[in-house]
Protein backbone atom coordinates (compact mmCIF):
# COMPACT_ATOMS: atom_id res chain seq x y z
CA UNK A 1 0.00 0.00 0.00
CA UNK A 2 1.20 3.34 -0.94
CA UNK A 3 1.56 6.17 1.28
CA UNK A 4 0.00 9.38 0.21
CA UNK A 5 2.67 12.75 0.61
CA UNK A 6 0.81 15.34 2.84
CA UNK A 7 2.86 18.82 2.87
CA UNK A 8 2.17 19.85 6.63
CA UNK A 9 -0.21 23.02 6.89
CA UNK A 10 0.57 25.44 8.71
CA UNK A 11 -2.41 26.64 11.00
CA UNK A 12 -1.93 30.77 10.87
CA UNK A 13 -1.76 30.19 7.38
CA UNK A 14 -5.81 28.65 6.90
CA UNK A 15 -6.83 31.12 9.56
CA UNK A 16 -8.38 34.46 8.01
CA UNK A 17 -7.01 37.49 8.73
CA UNK A 18 -8.26 39.93 11.44
CA UNK A 19 -9.19 43.04 9.45
CA UNK A 20 -6.92 45.43 11.25
CA UNK A 21 -4.30 43.31 10.20
CA UNK A 22 -4.61 42.91 6.71
CA UNK A 23 -5.05 46.64 6.70
CA UNK A 24 -1.65 46.92 7.67
CA UNK A 25 -0.25 44.16 5.97
CA UNK A 26 -1.73 46.14 2.82
CA UNK A 27 -0.82 49.34 3.79
CA UNK A 28 2.65 48.36 4.98
CA UNK A 29 4.72 49.60 1.71
CA UNK A 30 2.63 53.13 1.79
CA UNK A 31 3.40 53.84 5.16
CA UNK A 32 7.17 53.40 4.88
CA UNK A 33 8.42 57.06 4.01
CA UNK A 34 10.39 57.79 0.85
CA UNK A 35 14.00 57.88 1.00
CA UNK A 36 15.11 61.55 2.03
CA UNK A 37 16.09 63.16 -1.16
CA UNK A 38 19.93 63.44 -0.88
CA UNK A 39 22.45 66.28 -2.75
CA UNK A 40 22.88 66.13 -6.16
CA UNK A 41 26.34 64.23 -7.11
CA UNK A 42 26.98 67.37 -9.54
CA UNK A 43 26.34 70.71 -7.78
CA UNK A 44 25.35 69.74 -3.99
CA UNK A 45 21.68 70.86 -4.92
CA UNK A 46 18.88 68.86 -3.11
CA UNK A 47 17.70 66.29 -5.79
CA UNK A 48 14.56 66.57 -8.14
CA UNK A 49 12.33 63.51 -8.27
CA UNK A 50 12.12 63.82 -12.08
CA UNK A 51 15.94 64.01 -12.72
CA UNK A 52 16.95 61.49 -9.48
CA UNK A 53 20.02 61.79 -8.14
CA UNK A 54 20.67 64.96 -10.06
CA UNK A 55 18.75 68.10 -9.66
CA UNK A 56 18.46 68.96 -13.17
CA UNK A 57 18.74 67.72 -16.35
CA UNK A 58 21.67 69.87 -16.63
CA UNK A 59 23.78 68.21 -14.35
CA UNK A 60 22.39 65.21 -15.58
CA UNK A 61 24.13 66.02 -18.77
CA UNK A 62 27.00 66.62 -17.34
CA UNK A 63 27.64 63.44 -15.82
CA UNK A 64 27.07 61.92 -18.98
CA UNK A 65 29.51 64.13 -20.80
CA UNK A 66 32.14 63.18 -17.64
CA UNK A 67 31.77 59.48 -18.45
CA UNK A 68 31.89 59.83 -21.92
CA UNK A 69 35.08 62.01 -21.91
CA UNK A 70 36.37 59.31 -19.75
CA UNK A 71 36.94 61.54 -16.69
CA UNK A 72 35.26 58.44 -14.58
CA UNK A 73 38.01 55.73 -14.41
CA UNK A 74 38.31 52.23 -12.39
CA UNK A 75 42.61 52.63 -12.35
CA UNK A 76 43.63 49.15 -12.81
CA UNK A 77 47.02 48.14 -11.60
CA UNK A 78 50.38 48.82 -13.57
CA UNK A 79 51.46 45.20 -13.77
CA UNK A 80 48.55 44.22 -15.68
CA UNK A 81 50.03 42.87 -18.99
CA UNK A 82 48.01 42.76 -21.81
CA UNK A 83 47.92 39.37 -23.66
CA UNK A 84 49.44 39.79 -27.08
CA UNK A 85 49.73 37.31 -29.70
Amino acid sequence: MRRRYEEPVCRQALEPLHPVQAADIMDDHVKKPASPLKTCPICGKPQSEATRPFCSSRCRDVDLNRWLKGSYVIPGRDDDVDDVE
